[in-house]
């Protein structure tokens, strides 16, 4: 359960990433703020700090707080991804995502393939149980989906990717959403994930990484799909959507 600085913070890094607070414009003052959130002028100004690191503002003498264009964002800090992710994924971040995706993934799998250890396997194997379990006994498939995908990219033991990581779980949980909601969708793509594992279990770097590649792009698509027939993306501040029973 979060403090009441970190609410704030919440507050107001949604309230950025939402577009409620204008591009290049000041943001109300603390009064105002300290008024409309309840609570003091040290919560705002060390909120306001926590901000200016996640590169979403900036401060100065008489220009007040000035909210920084997306681009100045630093979009591998999970707080900034998850705001995005409540205020909606749009099109043009999903893409950046997926080309993230296909560029870090298969290089982190063929890293797994080599560094895994028993432990990881172990977990990793676990996360494709749960998602077998979901298909044939119905529950949370996405879930498990998404465990499976992070304990790959636990695996190949580099810290840098593993930070990376925790911007790509906006785009596999709603991946694996739309994934999950096309008509034998999980089903056919069990087999998909099983093969990755395989070729990590085999050390056989070249084996996983194409492996995985045909999981990616079978995702890719699916979302492209979504985005073209201009369909409604999952909103991630829900559970995910769980499978019924085979």
């Amino acid at each position: 359960m979060k403090n009441v600085h970190g609410n704030t913070l919440d507050h107001l890094g949604e309230a950025i990433v939402a577009g409620r607070y204008g591009e290049s414009a000041p943001m109300p003052p603390e009064p105002k703020l300290c008024e409309e959130l309840g609570v003091s002028r040290t919560v705002i100004r060390e909120a306001v700090k926590s901000l200016v690191a996640k590169g979403l503002v900036s401060t100065g003498p008489k220009v007040g707080t000035r909210v920084l264009p997306p681009a100045d964002w630093n979009w591998f800090d999970p707080d900034v991804i998850l705001w995005q992710a409540r205020s909606g994924l749009t099109p043009e971040f999903l893409r950046d995502l997926l080309d993230l995706r296909r560029v870090m993934e298969p290089a982190a799998v063929r890293m797994a393939a080599e560094r895994a250890t028993p432990r990881d396997i172990e977990q990793i194997e676990a996360a494709y149980q749960g998602m077998r379990r979901a298909i044939e006994e119905g529950g949370d498939y996405v879930t498990y989906d998404l465990r499976f995908h992070q304990g790959l990219l636990a695996a190949c033991h580099n810290r840098m990717v593993v930070q990376m990581s925790k911007a790509l779980s906006a785009l596999l949980r709603t991946s694996f959403e739309i994934s999950t909601s096309r008509k034998g969708g999980p089903r056919d793509s069990l087999p998909l994930h099983r093969a990755v594992l395989d070729a990590i279990i085999a050390r056989n770097p070249g084996k996983a990484e194409k492996a995985i590649l045909v999981l990616i792009d079978g995702a890719n698509k699916d979302i492209e799909h979504v985005l073209s027939t201009r369909r409604k993306l999952p909103r991630l501040n829900r559970p995910a959507s769980p499978l019924k029973a085979a």
